[in-house]
């Protein structure tokens, strides 16, 4: 299990955030200037990084660097089948995967 963070803005991202998502994380807070902080949380063992509910930074399940606007609905569901909030490089989910837990 790894724990989540939380930094300032402007200040250098938390220790536990990989290198490749620093640049990313740079030009999310050029692009929010009103934005205080971030939070950093692993799905699946990916580090997903957030800043202040607006945008998101994170690594998609090959390892590429996704970032985009948070969108509640759908946002947490795309990013673990390695989407970004612009398109798709996955497949749509199916409506019937969660058929089990009925």
């Amino acid at each position: 299990m790894r724990l989540g963070a939380r930094w300032q803005t402007g200040a250098p991202p938390h220790r536990s955030v990989p290198e490749e998502l620093h640049a990313a994380i740079a030009e999310q807070e050029a692009l929010h200037p009103a934005a205080q902080s971030w939070t950093l949380t692993w799905l699946e063992g990916r580090p997903r990084c957030v800043l202040d509910d607006v945008a998101f930074v994170a690594l998609d399940v090959v390892g590429r660097v996704r970032t985009g606007p948070v969108r509640h609905d759908e946002e947490v569901a795309d990013a673990a089948r390695g989407r970004d909030a612009v398109g798709g490089d996955a497949p749509a989910a199916d409506d019937d995967d969660d058929e089990w837990l009925s």
